[in-house]
């Protein structure tokens, strides 16, 4: 039986170092800023540089000469960010669901000219994951300032960022990952929590100098209780004594493990009791504290050590008896009881007293105290894999897609898929509006990534104006997808039939492809926007006769209400010229037919809420008598008059180039036009003498806003006719013309076209918006 026993405690004695020289390999040292590898001769660890192969961002500098003397080789050097609104990221490997410590330490040093006269030191914010770890504030150039997380890994890596500064610029040292063992620090609220390390103290030193590696398998970091340090720790009770002992204490109690050489001093409270002030960052919170005992006195037989926590009072916790010779089951073990959530002020004041039948003082060998975080949900991991197949296509790795690092959107997002993050009703990350403009044009290569296929909170996709080939994938999953643009790359095969069944879309451009077979017939008979040009091998399948796809959407019904209404004004004023009514300033002769103004509001039933309508091209050439009637040409094409059946006048716009260029141009021309004012130069020189600035200001300022590539920002269609009712009201005369910008119409609940630039655009410009509205005034 004891030959077995023995046995036993060897097999688990080896298993124990196994497991801890295991550990050790699995350690990842990072000097931040450091140029080679190497191993401390202190630790014995091996240290590895981050330059290259881990970031190449930032920049490598040398920490400058510090007051207190020589320093450490992984504090020689650190590696500064740009102070912007990125994100800066170290990706860490790790083992899904098992605990680590994540240490990240701040030397700033003495270089610079930030500090010279008394100037600002760096100020900035850590982020684990997507979760805030804490404020990194210099307040000393020579101390380091260390910050350490308990988590349990939620998947194969986590991720350090720095970023938001709001003094100086973002730094790092070192940053260190050490895996634990079992159930080490291990709470009820893991799932939802990590334990952000805000005390860990070793009582009773003998030097000022702090235990790590080797003493400490785990390489925590034990705070000498002779220096403050971090925490500033004042011992406040007199006739408080140190003791140490070279004996070995057990700590093998399947706790946390702390190391034999912290267990091996103590401080006793001679005179009855033990009390400390410590401050704690980031407190009042909760928090979960750790107590370390061990009795490393011999006691004599008729002695005994007994003691409560007097501070802070927790009922659970301040009426039971420590008795640690009896709870450890003898002198040199270890006895560790746990506070599983407390509410801990700061600066923390704690204190043991003895009992009334206790001969000898409390002790206390250690403490560690872990204040507990919200774990921040992060994007969700099917749309992360989605963007991340999108930045493989074909990207530099000097471009900016390189640089994005960490969560998508956390702590702030990636700067081509900026403000696209929202959170689901599951409160999990998710995506809308996810890919803007911010993919047009980026010079992708390869095929369209399947992994898109599982980003089920797209609603639009632009990846336009690229070199992308091969077929379109299967996105048949995307319900929610209201655009998609293709258009103008190299991609061909066959449309697949599952476009026309997406419930949510609303518009779809491919044109400038290489797209074959037969065009789905749902494209074709839903009402949406759809652009399929410049596909030669692309067929309407048996459908018979000539169509051309008058797109009545927003922004094309903006340019058809704006030419029909200028045709409107020009009739309006000839009339109004027969009469011969005189007008004084910037208003010229006008009239108006009550009834021609009507016909044009009343077209409801053709501009229907924005859908798209299919019109042969026969029925066009009646309408526009074989396009005889030209009202206007721009770089874009003629414009021609015409008048359906019915008695509905539209106007038709021939494009003379159909690339995304011209079409680009158009708007941007306009923009500009309109942020200078210069609408005269937009309107038929026919019209420029019989035309009222005010009326025409009235409908270009809706026409724009119409062609915003985002849905919501473009206006109703109901708030088109008003505007177009506005400009007849203004020709008619029969609304004031001088109207000041603070009158109640000119603060109407949505934003004019001019109000928007002088909000947003540059001071300069703005400027000119302002001389613009006062000349108008």
């Amino acid at each position: 039986m004891a030959m077995g026993l023995r046995t036993l405690i060897l097999f688990l004695v080896l298993l124990l170092l196994r497991s801890v020289g295991c550990q050790v390999t699995e350690f990842i040292s990072i000097d931040c800023g450091g140029v080679s590898n190497y191993t401390d001769s202190r630790t014995g660890l091996p240290w590895i540089s981050d330059m290259g192969s881990i970031t190449s961002l930032g920049q490598a500098v040398e920490v400058g000469v510090i007051q207190n003397g020589s320093l450490e080789q992984q504090y020689r050097r650190q590696r500064i960010f740009p102070a912007d609104d990125k994100k800066y990221c170290y990706s860490l490997p790790t083992e899904g669901r098992r605990r680590y410590l994540v240490r990240a330490t701040f030397l700033y040093g003495g270089h610079g000219q930030e500090n010279v006269g008394g100037g600002t030191y760096p100020k900035f914010q850590l982020y684990l994951d997507a979760t805030k770890w804490a404020n990194v504030t210099v307040l000393d150039g020579s101390a380091v300032y260390v910050k350490e997380m308990v988590v349990r890994a939620p998947s194969d890596s986590v991720d350090v960022c720095l970023c938001c500064a709001t003094a100086g610029s973002p730094f790092i040292s070192t940053l260190e990952l050490r895996p634990l063992n079992l159930s080490m620090y291990a709470t009820d609220f893991e799932g939802s929590f990590y334990l952000k390390v805000a005390a860990r103290v070793n009582f009773g030193a003998s030097t000022y100098d702090s235990i790590r590696y080797p003493d400490d398998p785990y390489d925590r970091i034990w705070d000498s209780d002779l220096g403050k340090g971090q925490n500033d720790l004042v011992g406040e009770a007199p006739s408080t004594d140190r003791i140490e002992t070279l004996k070995n204490v057990d700590v093998n109690t399947g706790g946390e493990c702390p190391p034999v050489k912290v267990m091996q001093t103590a401080v006793v409270g001679a005179g009855g009791r033990l009390s400390y002030r410590l401050d704690l960052e980031d407190f009042p919170a909760n928090a979960r504290a750790y107590a370390y005992f061990a009795e490393i006195e011999d006691l004599e037989s008729n002695e005994n050590r007994k003691f409560k926590m007097e501070q802070p009072y927790v009922p659970d916790y301040s009426n039971a008896v420590v008795n640690i010779v009896e709870n450890a089951n003898g002198s040199y073990k270890l006895y560790e009881p746990s506070y599983m959530n407390v509410t801990l002020d700061s600066p923390l004041m704690f204190s043991f007293v003895k009992t009334v039948d206790s001969t000898r003082g409390p002790l206390l060998n250690a403490i560690e105290i872990g204040k507990y975080v919200p774990v921040a949900s992060k994007t969700d991991t099917q749309d992360v894999s989605g963007l991340k197949a999108l930045q493989t296509m074909g990207m530099s790795p000097e471009s900016i897609w390189a640089q994005d690092g960490g969560d998508p959107c956390h702590p702030v997002p990636w700067a081509w898929i900026t403000s696209i993050c929202t959170v689901s009703m599951q409160q999990t990350m998710s995506f809308s509006n996810l890919i803007s403009s911010c993919l047009s044009g980026k010079n992708l290569t390869g095929t369209i990534p399947s992994e898109l296929q599982n980003m089920d909170g797209l609603t639009e996709l632009w990846l336009d104006d690229n070199l992308l080939t091969g077929h379109i994938p299967d996105m048949s999953n995307l319900i929610g997808l209201q655009i998609l643009h293709l258009e103008n790359n190299r991609l061909n095969g066959p449309l697949p039939p599952y476009l026309g069944s997406l419930p949510s879309l609303q518009e779809v451009c491919i044109q400038n492809n290489c797209f074959s077979g037969k065009i789905p017939p749902l494209l074709l008979s839903r009402k949406l926007v759809f652009n399929y040009e410049g596909n030669p091998k692309l067929t309407r399948g048996t459908q018979h006769g000539t169509y051309i796809n008058i797109i009545i959407g927003s922004a094309a019904v903006a340019v058809l209400m704006f030419l029909g209404s200028l045709l409107l004004l020009r009739s309006i004023r000839r009339k109004r010229s027969l009469q011969k009514i005189d007008q004084k300033g910037d208003s010229f002769r006008a009239t108006m037919d009550q009834s021609t103004g009507q016909s044009l509001v009343s077209r409801g039933d053709f501009i229907d809420k924005g859908t798209a309508c299919h019109i042969k091209l026969t029925e066009l050439e009646a309408a526009t008598m074989k396009f005889s009637k030209c009202i206007g040409n721009g770089s874009c094409g003629p414009v021609y008059y015409g008048k359906m059946k019915g008695g509905k006048e539209v106007a038709v716009k021939i494009m003379a180039d159909t690339s995304s260029q011209v079409t680009k141009q158009f708007e941007k021309e306009a923009r500009s036009l309109i942020c200078k004012g210069d609408v005269i130069s937009m309107i038929d020189p026919q019209l420029v003498e019989s035309t009222k600035l005010e009326s025409v200001w009235r409908v270009a300022e809706v026409a724009i806003q119409s062609v915003e590539r985002k849905v919501a920002s473009r206006p109703k269609m109901q708030e088109v006719i008003v505007a177009i009712q506005g400009a007849i009201k203004i020709e008619k005369g029969t609304e004031c013309e001088n109207m000041s910008p603070g009158s109640s119409r000119a603060q109407s609940s949505r934003k004019t076209l001019l109000t928007s630039f002088l909000e947003h655009d540059s001071t300069g410009l703005s400027n000119i918006g302002k001389a613009t509205i006062s000349s108008n005034s």
